[in-house]
């Protein structure tokens, strides 16, 4: 089961962390939310359940 860990403000946002994510070995899936996937619109960060919390951290991580 697919679990969100993070809101992005926009695709190139969600793109980054995604990319983060996969560099440290998680698998992430973006999912705009609303509208468009133009970019311009918030995109969900979704990653497995069970890599939920290992995810949350790494996104903390860089977020400093």
């Amino acid at each position: 089961m697919w679990t969100v860990v993070y809101i992005a403000n926009n695709k190139t946002q969600a793109e980054k962390l995604k990319r983060i994510l996969s560099e440290e070995g998680i698998l992430a899936q973006i999912r705009a939310i609303g509208l468009s996937n133009t970019g311009d619109g918030i995109h969900e960060i979704l990653v497995s359940e069970s890599e939920a919390e290992e995810a949350h951290d790494v996104i903390c991580e860089h977020a400093k």
